[in-house]
């Protein structure tokens, strides 16, 4: 743990001054008692260090939840130049477009009690869980091109989304991704993952809204109390590994003394003018379109479940939001509009109304902004927040924010207690082993609930509703 010269800017907000190496100030957000968390690991190290990118522009920030990534802390954001800037696949991660979306049903919790285990059996069934494991939707080679490069339109033109499905995702679930540009191997291994969860932290959770904090954003975006909805969480499965993993060895092959000369070597980058910056762009947008269309097929499949298990379940997607990309857009820097290339690592778009990306129907609440947490802790759903565009290139945190690492879990906690635990919590839980389970136990996350309040004191990611776990299932 490296001492830093943190400096308290204003209620939550702490800065690392620029220092000879730094082409910016370093920016956290978070309260004492998330400060205190964050400075365990290397995410104060590793925000600095982004800070040392040539041409960031403002500051390098790391949000409520961050903590410690690949060369860019999670929970970090960066932006550049989007034309004379550049491009790092660290300020991407290696899950492109790993991203959460909200269906809200017609159920009510009362429909539900009684039913769980018959559910989150049936739900399991129907989504195929953990490494490898197959997908929802049996397509092709062809089909999967047309994915890469149409993401949720190929799914409305092919039968597998509705309209709404499409205008209410980020970027209308597409980016002008080239499927040329997207590796082989990866191909290989996206062809049958069309409508998986995988492993890791992934899930598929049905839950309940337990609290309403803003009625007016609420009732814009179907929730109610005790009204039943349905959170996936999951990104581009192994075609967005192998594509990360591909780009990072060619820009270490194409640039090896401006590599050895970084403060970190994973942060690696190229100019965004250059062609493999190019190509890395386009692939990793049309590996953006196969998150999107992943997490659709999933929708199917869900929608499929519910009404097989309850009848006549209405479900509508709410928002689906991603919080591993680097997309183009304008923000005000200095007084003036500028074209940015944001990089966001573990971090979620939130921008407020007014701004033309967020879809009619929520126009004058704001983009809804989804944030996960823990299988025992609940989830929030906040709408972009008013001061967010000035304060984090309209950004917000991501989820909770690991506090232990995977191995340390492990030893920490038995799957089969989690499991017990949860149960008596009136919480179902199914993953392929205990092993997961012990891997996303509430234990090993921060306190959501200070992350949000933080968040919406911020002003960057304001509070709507609280919901509560039902059913979950894991890889």
């Amino acid at each position: 743990m490296t001492d830093f010269d943190l400096r308290r800017v204003d209620e939550n907000i702490y800065e690392i001054p620029q220092d000879g190496e730094m082409n910016a100030p370093a920016r956290v957000y978070a309260s004492e008692d998330l400060l205190d968390e964050i400075r365990q690991d290397k995410t104060l190290e590793q925000v600095r260090n982004v800070a040392t990118m040539p041409g960031i522009v403002n500051h390098s920030i790391v949000l409520p939840d961050g903590h410690q990534g690949y060369g860019f802390p999670i929970g970090g954001v960066a932006a550049f130049d989007a034309e004379d800037g550049i491009i790092s696949p660290g300020g991407i991660g290696y899950d492109i477009n790993c991203g959460v979306r909200l269906l809200q049903t017609s159920l009510d919790y009362d429909d539900i009690r009684g039913k769980e285990e018959t559910l989150v059996n049936a739900l399991y069934g129907a989504v195929p869980c953990g490494l490898g494991k197959g997908g929802y939707l049996e397509i092709d080679k062809d089909d999967l091109r047309g994915i890469l490069e149409g993401g949720i339109e190929w799914m409305v033109e092919n039968g597998h989304a509705r309209d709404e499905d499409l205008r209410r995702c980020e970027e209308n679930g597409r980016l002008p991704g080239d499927p040329s540009k997207v590796p082989s191997e990866a191909l290989d291994r996206g062809v049958n993952q069309v409508g998986s969860l995988g492993s890791g932290n992934h899930f598929l959770e049905v839950q309940r809204v337990a609290d309403v904090f803003d009625k007016d954003a609420s009732e814009a975006y179907g929730l109610h109390e005790n009204g039943v909805v349905v959170m996936i969480h999951s990104g581009s499965r192994g075609l967005g590994h192998q594509t990360c993993t591909e780009y990072l060895r060619r820009f270490e092959k194409t640039y090896p003394d401006r590599t050895d000369e970084l403060v970190d070597r994973e942060l690696v980058h190229a100019p965004i003018a250059d062609e493999i910056a190019q190509d890395y762009r386009d692939a990793m947008y049309a590996s953006a379109n196969f998150a999107w269309a992943n997490r659709q097929a999933m929708t199917q499949a869900v929608r499929h479940t519910l009404d097989r298990v309850f009848g006549g379940v209405e479900t509508s997607l709410v928002y689906d939001v991603c919080h591993n990309i680097a997309k183009k857009e304008t923000h005000t820097v200095d007084g003036e509009e500028r074209e940015l290339l944001v990089h966001r690592k573990g971090a979620t778009r939130a921008f407020p109304a007014g701004r033309d990306e967020v879809p009619d129907v929520y126009a004058n609440i704001g983009q809804p902004v989804l944030i996960p947490g823990s299988m025992g802790a609940g989830s929030y759903v906040l709408k972009g927040g008013e001061r967010s565009l000035e304060r984090s290139f309209g950004s917000t945190a991501h989820g909770a924010g690991r506090l232990m690492s995977r191995t340390q879990a492990k030893q920490d906690f038995w799957g089969g207690d989690v499991q017990d635990e949860l149960r008596d919590e009136d919480v179902y839980v199914k993953a392929e082993s205990g092993a997961t389970i012990a891997e996303e136990a509430p234990g090993v996350y921060k306190d959501i609930d200070e992350v949000i309040r933080v968040s919406d004191e911020l002003g960057i990611g304001e509070k709507v509703a609280r919901t509560r776990p039902i059913a979950n299932i894991k890889g």
